[in-house]
């Protein structure tokens, strides 16, 4: 059907096209107080068809296959892409880029699908643990969920290929209180196979174990001292350098990186990786979004910046070659993505951290973070411990952690607590001096 739309497209006065399907289905389950709470059920089929009038280009998606649909469809974007304005850039990724041959096995679609009774189970499981942990006086819920999606994309160009993928969750929150106030708390874990996926029991227990912690939470006033972003969510850190090495943020000239290409920008002992073939890895592929043949790179190797992240419109732009990033959905052009990225550990442990910085906070939950992305002038709202004497003291909230993101990425020391939870993960990461904004 693929190979049939961008024939269809090319006779309709294409010069280049580029088709994807997209096919998901998913079961996600909702419990909250022992009682079910909602069912959802997906099951979607959708086509996207990108063409190319010499260096004009548009895109169309739509969830009806049929064969009317497809020849309106055909129609549609030929005669928007006529009166598209030019992209000098625009246009498939070059043929010599391409993923050809056999193509690696990634193990990333795991063939069993739970029944409702089985995520039903395992979400009160969730629950019922988060509830049992003392001073827990509430839940918002907890949630069991499987997915299984295939990706097909064929190309006037040559590329004709196809990846699978599945996915399991669960996910709980918890709410504690001790009279005076209230807390919340959550845990969650998303693989892709059912057997990696931890008991259901721990991630709520955990959920409650956070909600807990956080109880008797004290504001405290303005200081600088070290920070230590703790493992779960640090990886927010490394967001922005992503969006600042990206080829389109680079060829506008919009990225407080941009003249960084080649010089040290971490710690000389710092690497940061991005493997798209990491087995069972939750943002791995076998090619990118334009078939472009994808490997690992080290993006920081001993602390220098080694590459730009590139789609072949920006890399044309710059002068350059892809570097198989490519992103997109079924319908715009394509944008730029990592796979799985990795802040590689290093040798002390978050209490070690502790330990050397002395006194200061441990950031636990983040919000609502604000980035000037010509200056890397960057704040966030947060939570967590505060520590002294190398111990923690007691919870903290309603503070904002600030400064510039050069000179933070030049102090960032990684402790050895990486774990993989999701695409982006680091361990817990210190920087000896912040600005904390609190009373």
């Amino acid at each position: 059907m693929l190979n049939d739309l961008v024939a269809a497209a090319l006779k309709a006065g294409a010069d280049a096209a580029e088709a994807v399907a997209a096919n998901r289905r998913a079961l996600s389950i909702s419990v909250r107080l022992g009682k079910l709470e909602e069912v959802e059920r997906e099951e979607s089929r959708d086509l996207g068809l990108r063409v190319f009038v010499g260096h004009r280009q548009a895109t169309v998606s739509s969830s009806d296959i049929s064969a009317d649909a497809r020849a309106r469809l055909v129609e549609r974007v030929v005669a928007m892409a006529r009166l598209a304005p030019e992209d000098p850039y625009a246009g498939l990724a070059d043929s010599d880029r391409l993923a050809r041959g056999p193509l690696p096995d990634l193990d990333l679609f795991d063939p069993a699908e739970p029944t409702p009774e089985t995520l039903e189970a395992r979400a009160k499981e969730a629950e019922d643990s988060a509830r049992a942990v003392p001073r827990i006086v509430n839940s918002d819920g907890a949630t069991a969920s499987w997915g299984a999606s295939e990706w097909r994309m064929a190309t006037s160009g040559g590329f004709s290929s196809l990846h699978r993928a599945s996915s399991f969750s669960v996910a709980a929150t918890a709410i504690a209180g001790d009279g005076q106030a209230m807390e919340t708390g959550s845990d969650w874990r998303t693989v892709r196979w059912q057997e990696d996926l931890p008991g259901s029991g721990a991630i709520g227990a955990e959920a409650g174990r956070r909600a807990a912690a956080r109880l008797g939470a004290r504001k405290i006033a303005s200081t600088t001292a070290p920070v230590i972003f703790e493992n779960r969510i640090a990886a927010a850190l490394i967001g922005p350098l992503v969006g600042a090495i990206s080829g389109p943020s680079i060829a506008r000239g919009a990225s407080f990186l941009k003249d960084k290409l080649g010089e040290r920008v971490f710690a000389a002992d710092v690497e940061i990786t991005d493997d798209p073939h990491r087995r069972r890895g939750l943002g791995s592929a076998p090619f990118d979004d334009e078939g472009v043949a994808n490997q690992f790179r080290r993006l920081i190797d001993k602390g220098i910046l080694t590459t730009w992240l590139l789609n072949s419109s920006s890399a044309r732009q710059l002068g350059l070659v892809t570097t198989g990033h490519a992103s997109r959905r079924l319908a715009g052009p394509s944008g730029v993505s990592p796979a799985n990225l990795t802040f590689t550990p290093g040798t002390t442990d978050q209490a070690g951290l502790m330990r050397d910085a002395g006194a200061g906070l441990l950031v636990t939950s983040m919000f609502g973070p604000s980035l000037n992305g010509n200056t890397g002038d960057w704040s966030v709202g947060c939570s967590g411990v505060w520590f002294e004497n190398g111990e923690p003291a007691y919870p903290v909230t309603e503070i904002t952690v600030a400064g510039n993101l050069i000179d933070i990425y030049a102090r960032l020391v990684p402790g050895s607590d990486l774990e993989i939870r999701g695409a982006s993960n680091a361990p817990s990461l210190l920087v000896d001096g912040l600005a904390i904004a609190g009373l």
